[in-house]
């Protein structure tokens, strides 16, 4: 194609992959895209015969390796704390990540004044992310803001608060979640927490937890 030789378009991958991994804000999707770059591009060094490309890159992928087994074998900490939605770190921190909220939840669909449910979620003792929700029924909760800041998306919080700790929940006497998906990133993001869409001309989901 282009008169360019396939074994060319392998280089050109592995370069692109490369470059989307730092693109990553999460460690373990960077981890991950770097490892497959790295490899096709050690496999494209060995087959022109350039030595040192293919070590070099072998090399990167035993790096990667070693670090995305440390991530998954290390014990991680998770607490949730309740919010005081009338503090000043909690104002600050809506602000200061006010404009990535504002990618998956309008500051339209949430008012913090209303919320019947609002915690923090610690990990290893950083707020990693804040959970706010709103009585809808007595057994149901609408998800207003289930946000987690970019460095720690890799599900682990999600799992956490709708397994981990569902008994919170069932404790206050909830046992169902709804939540609106506003876009295709949250939506799948729904989807793998075990979301169902149950309204599809409002794009309503629903969780039920036992």
């Amino acid at each position: 194609m282009f008169g360019i030789e396939w074994i060319e378009w392998v280089g050109y991958l592995a370069s692109v992959l490369i470059l989307i991994s730092l693109l990553m804000s999460s460690i373990v999707k960077l981890r991950w895209i770097n490892l497959a770059g790295a490899a096709i591009f050690a496999a494209y060094g060995f087959i022109i015969g350039a030595l040192p490309v293919g070590v070099m890159n072998l090399g990167i992928v035993i790096i990667n390796i070693y670090y995305l087994r440390k991530i998954y074998a290390r014990k991680e900490y998770f607490q949730m704390i309740p919010v005081d939605k009338n503090t000043q770190y909690f104002n600050y921190f809506l602000d200061f990540y006010r404009e990535d909220i504002e990618k998956y939840f309008s500051h339209n669909n949430f008012k913090v004044e209303e919320t019947t449910v609002g915690l923090y979620i610690l990990r290893n003792l950083v707020p990693a992310g804040v959970f706010l929700a709103t009585e809808e029924d007595p057994k149901t909760l609408r998800i207003q803001l289930d946000f987690v800041i970019p460095e720690y998306r890799d599900f682990k919080i999600g799992n956490y608060i709708f397994e981990d700790r569902k008994d919170y929940f069932l404790n206050l006497g909830y046992n169902t979640f709804h939540s609106y998906g506003v876009n295709e990133k949250h939506e799948n993001y729904l989807e793998k927490m075990g979301f169902k869409r149950i309204d599809k001309e409002k794009n309503l989901f629903e969780k039920v937890i036992h």
